[in-house]
């Protein structure tokens, strides 16, 4: 059953989902080859904390850690550790807060220096794709065509691998709601959006095979070829002629300028502006 919100929900979900961004630009000032993703999630547990929320992600059905870090060839859920990060490095963090009730939780990639060419499209095109998906979230379209917009524009034009196992939700009092919004399928399929249904929408794209599989930890995601990941993700709510994005990642793309261990070149300046809100 999709759970629709009110205005004031709504209001206080665009609030965490905001925070959420907030902290994901703290991480683009600050992180470096050499660094470990085990540090990044003790500064999103602070930060968190004294923004007095809860870390979302936190022994949620049993996940040990407070933020997911995948990196390169991750595609998603990846534990934290004391690895060295290096130069070179895709790494995507997502995280959650929980306030006043409702959940904001979304992902952002981020590259460590320099990479090849085909890394830099592979993470242009992912973010691209967020944004075509969102165009779709309007009241009266369907949950399909979110999913074949991002289908259509990654793997179909550039020949991507669209993970099939995992997919975007809704959101609300709980992290995971209905309905389950995948990044490939049919124009006109799925349930019907309605005005402030909140979604997660996150494209999980990869450079090789659409294929995975799940570590024995029974969380890390790997590609099965190797090859690496992209995860982009926002939060959006629908509404009648344009989608609502509750997150910011403008902040984020601010903060990542500032910080020249990290690679901006793929970005586009017109991704976002058209649908943001």
């Amino acid at each position: 059953m999709i759970i629709y919100k009110t205005e004031a929900e709504i209001a206080i979900m665009r609030q965490n989902a905001s925070m959420v961004s907030q902290i994901l630009a703290e991480v683009a000032k600050v992180l470096k080859p050499g660094m470990t993703t085990l540090q990044i999630d003790r500064l999103c547990k602070t930060i968190i904390l004294d923004n007095k929320g809860i870390p979302t992600f936190f022994n949620y059905r049993g996940y040990p850690f407070n933020i997911c870090a995948s990196v390169n060839d991750v595609v998603v859920h990846g534990f934290p550790n004391n690895h060295e990060l290096k130069d070179g490095d895709l790494v995507s963090i997502d995280l959650g807060i929980t306030r006043n009730g409702y959940v904001g939780e979304h992902a952002y990639t981020f590259i460590l220096g320099e990479v090849e060419d085909e890394i830099l499209q592979l993470v242009k095109v992912t973010k691209e794709s967020l944004y075509k998906g969102i165009e779709k979230a309007v009241v009266n379209n369907r949950v399909g065509d979110i999913a074949f917009a991002i289908q259509e524009y990654t793997e179909k034009k550039y020949g991507y691998g669209v993970v099939r196992e995992l997919v975007g939700h809704g959101l609300g009092r709980s992290m995971h709601e209905d309905p389950q919004v995948p990044n490939f399928g049919k124009r006109g399929s799925g349930p019907k959006l309605k005005e402030n249904a909140v979604l997660a929408i996150e494209p999980m794209i990869n450079l090789g095979s659409k294929d995975v599989y799940t570590e024995d930890d029974g969380w890390t995601v790997r590609t099965r070829d190797g090859k690496p990941s992209v995860h982009f993700e926002h939060n959006v709510c629908i509404k009648r002629n344009k989608a609502l994005i509750l997150s910011d990642y403008s902040i984020i793309e601010a903060a990542e300028k500032t910080n020249s261990n990290l690679n901006t070149t793929y970005q586009s300046a017109n991704v976002e502006r058209a649908v943001a809100v």
